[in-house]
């Protein structure tokens, strides 16, 4: 039996690189945002994690649907798969890690091994694209 854990992300490249999040006590790298809590839309989960991890607030008239993805989630019992809906946007602020973030880092395709399973497969499908060379 399958169990998955929804999370949101925000995909954020600037000049061919990705806004990577690393928690503290982790090793791997994950894209911002978190799990919805009940009741909540994408967005409004999108706009209170960013919020939360990054300091930042999201501008809602510039968030976009940019796809979906699972894989095995790290560290976790097999069955269990991260299912995460991934969107970019528009941001007002300045990047700085809060909440139980403890580093922000701009990410390369060759940065691929340091992060998640999910944001691994996040990493080939924006590859594919030339969006992260």
């Amino acid at each position: 039996m399958t169990t998955f854990i929804d999370k949101i992300a925000l995909i954020r490249i600037v000049d061919g690189q990705i806004l990577g999040t690393r928690s503290k006590g982790k090793d791997l790298y994950y894209l911002p945002g978190g799990k919805r809590d009940p009741g909540e839309t994408d967005t409004e989960t999108l706009i209170r994690e960013i919020e939360e991890e990054l300091s930042v607030q999201i501008k809602p008239e510039t968030v976009a649907h940019f796809g979906n993805f699972e894989a095995q989630a790290d560290g976790k019992a097999e069955g269990i798969v991260v299912k995460m809906a991934c969107y970019t946007a528009d941001y007002d602020g300045e990047l700085r890690p809060a909440s139980e973030i403890d580093e922000l880092e701009w990410l390369s395709y060759k940065d691929r091994d340091r992060a998640s399973r999910v944001v691994q497969i996040i990493f080939d499908h924006l590859h594919e694209k030339n969006l992260l060379p």
